[in-house]
């Protein structure tokens, strides 16, 4: 789901995770941002160029047993390392035991339930984290003095730096899953097509046929497996604000899955792979089935972006997943709530 999560789970070596913990002006990375540094490799990104290459050479002092060097750094974008951003960030180092991989592995776990956590580490001694659910309670590891715990730290924290009464400090790190949610029905070339494609992006993924032998044997890690001879029944189940995209082998069960998914009025997205012959007859077919027009009008049927004409399943794919982050970022922007996935400005 996060590709420092999966390289972090991954990995057997010693690493150390960095994230972006305070951001002011104009920066690569926003604060949350996060990559993983091996002794021999690096995952992920927190905005690339000479912050990150300084980043790196940092993380493998600490992994060469530097244990001098601060767990919290400051870089000045512009006067430090000559880049054209301007801004500043703050950069919390984390080294990674045998112990954070465990609190790590419960984390994975909740975010593949749409479920979050909350990272407490402290940054001005040696490494010492521990993961809290949503509500501040301990999941993972141990309650340090001076960590506000029983008093519980809201989910919606973000990513901040806190520095109780005993002048410890701390960052605070809320990990929330993807609040954009595709449940895309068809496990046939164009859904593997979608699905590759969005593999990386800020999002889940409940991917639904009737057929289980046809998945393929590597799953990305946004995205869960439902072989089900009753979709029906997820749709009904699916959380407001779950986007749907209908593509199976068949057009009598395209037709079904639309009317169940139209009875509902809380759906962020509905697309229909098709033509605009296959619509007009849909529309018709619907409307006998009591649709009334003005939620027929909100099924989006071609799919994809318009001006990209190409059949390939690849195109589509490209051309479905940038209209799909068009919509979710248009309706963050009016109902935050609804999606996470936010655009990410670069300097």
């Amino acid at each position: 789901m996060f590709a420092w999560l999966d390289a972090l789970l991954a990995q057997a070596d010693a690493a150390v995770l960095i994230t972006v913990a305070w951001a002011e002006g104009s920066v690569p990375r926003e604060a949350g941002a996060k990559m993983l540094v091996t002794r021999d490799g690096a995952f992920d990104t927190i905005g690339g160029g000479h912050l990150e290459q300084e980043a790196i050479i940092h993380a493998r002092a600490l992994l060469a047993g530097e244990g001098s060097l601060p767990r919290l750094r400051r870089f000045a974008l512009g006067p430090t390392l000559g880049q054209c951003c301007g801004g500043a960030v703050s950069l919390a180092f984390d080294c990674i035991d045998d112990a954070a991989r465990a609190a790590y592995r419960l984390l994975a776990q909740r975010l593949q339930h749409g479920h979050g956590g909350i990272r407490a580490s402290r940054v001005d001694e040696t490494c010492a984290s521990c993961l809290l659910d949503d509500a501040g309670v301990p999941l993972a590891g141990a309650a340090f003095p001076g960590l506000p715990i029983q008093a519980g730290i809201p989910a919606n924290a973000g990513t901040c730096l806190h520095q109780p009464a005993d002048g410890s400090r701390w960052l605070i790190d809320a990990i929330a899953p993807p609040r954009a949610h595709l449940m895309l029905f068809g496990a046939g070339h164009v859904g593997a097509a979608i699905v590759n494609a969005m593999a990386g992006l800020p999002c889940r993924i409940t991917w639904v046929d009737e057929r289980d032998d046809i998945f393929p044997a590597t799953i990305p890690a946004n995205v869960r497996v439902e072989a089900t001879d009753t979709p029906e029944a997820l749709i009904d189940a699916a959380p407001p604000g779950t986007s749907f995209l209908v593509m199976t082998h068949s057009h009598p069960l395209d037709q079904q899955l639309s009317h169940r998914i139209l009875l509902r009025s809380d759906f962020a997205w509905f697309g229909l792979i098709g033509s605009r012959t296959k619509r007009i007859q849909f529309e018709r077919r619907l409307r006998e089935r009591g649709i009334a027009d003005a939620q027929l009008a909100r099924m989006t049927c071609p799919i994809g972006l318009p001006g990209i004409a190409g059949k390939q399943p690849a195109v589509i794919a490209v051309a479905v997943a940038a209209q799909l982050l068009q919509t979710w970022e248009r309706q963050a922007s009016i109902s935050p709530h609804l999606s996470a996935a936010q655009g990410q400005q670069r300097a």
